[in-house]
């Protein structure tokens, strides 16, 4: 059985939504630990009911904050909840780690703990992008700030081989994000990451991909640098919250407008659900030595339940095995 390891103490709303989540996965046939403070762990379980056998609790006595901003300091934070439960992965008594904790703080102590794959120069973060068209995977979306061309080629790699083995698509389409498809377009790193892309052994690379192609479906992975693809992400995120408040306003603006929304509501309600974040569950750290998962700060318990039964079944399905393969590819 898959062990998840969950950063209860994570998030905006932990260890509520930490807890709430975890139980969802677990009663779902999950195993969990849970790592954070032993008493307010236990005062939520003991408020949502009855504890499944499945859910374990290991106390951690700090908790690092969502607003700090010395990511590095994190490093001497050995009692905190992320830093006990990485080492839970590292020693091999979870398969997979969950947090909706402050991001720069899991990054610093994944290296740290977990270290990187052999091979690997930086790790990515990954978006899956929960599209009608089908999902994609926009990576790097906040590991690194700036990127090398070095490091996009690999961020191609590490994508492919992640969505070839929880998605199955045999072929994974790579594009990478540019201002314009030709591929002079885009900054020295991008033109640079362009040529090697275009020449990588393996990989069906489709050339630059504007912005507004991440949506369309033409691409399976999109490679881009941590504050470009950020920015990206969190612009689409408030795109679609826009729209539906703007869609569900207008549908109250008038008699002709509230029949419609009436007509139209199960498709509406459809896509709303379709686009929405807490689906995704949380983004993979590709590149280092374990399968850390990184959720929205904002997570709900919703939200933290499909990032834990996400994390167990890419953990079942060797994602590590499969990045860490396309890594040693590509330095053979």
């Amino acid at each position: 059985m898959t062990v998840v390891a969950v950063d209860a103490m994570g998030g905006d709303f932990a260890p509520q939504a930490a807890v709430e989540g975890a139980l969802i996965a677990a009663r779902g046939g999950v195993d969990v630990v849970l790592v954070g403070d032993a008493a307010a762990v236990g005062r939520e379980l003991a408020r949502l009911g009855a504890t499944p056998a499945n859910v374990r609790v290991v106390h951690a006595s700090d908790a690092i904050a969502m607003d700090q901003h010395d990511a590095l300091d994190a490093r001497h934070r050995k009692e905190s909840s992320v830093y006990v439960a990485l080492q839970l992965l590292r020693r091999g008594e979870a398969d997979a780690f969950v947090s909706a904790g402050n991001t720069g703080a899991v990054v610093t102590l994944a290296l740290v703990v977990l270290g990187r794959l052999p091979g690997a120069e930086r790790p990515a973060l990954g978006a899956l992008l929960p599209l009608p068209p089908g999902p994609c995977l926009l990576l790097d979306c906040g590991a690194n700030a700036e990127s090398r061309a070095s490091h996009l080629v690999q961020f191609g790699l590490l994508g492919a081989a992640y969505v070839r083995a929880v998605l199955g698509v045999a072929e994974p389409r790579v594009g990478l994000l540019s201002i314009g498809e030709e591929p002079g377009k885009g900054t020295p790193a991008v033109i640079e990451a362009h040529a090697a892309l275009a020449v990588a052994p393996g990989l069906r690379f489709l050339g630059n991909v504007e912005g507004r192609e991440i949506t369309t479906g033409r691409a399976d992975v999109v490679v881009t640098d941590g504050f470009t693809g950020n920015v990206a992400l969190k612009l689409a995120e408030g795109v679609i919250e826009m729209l539906l408040l703007e869609l569900r306003r207008a549908a109250l603006a008038s008699w002709r407008g509230r029949l419609g929304g009436l007509l139209l509501r199960p498709q509406v309600r459809a896509l709303a659900d379709q686009l929405d974040y807490r689906r995704a569950g949380a983004a993979p750290l590709l590149g280092v030595d374990g399968a850390v998962y990184i959720a929205h700060g904002r997570s709900d318990g919703a939200a933290v339940a499909n990032a834990v039964r996400g994390a167990a079944d890419a953990a079942a399905h060797g994602v590590r095995e499969a990045v860490a393969a396309s890594v040693r590819g590509a330095r053979a």
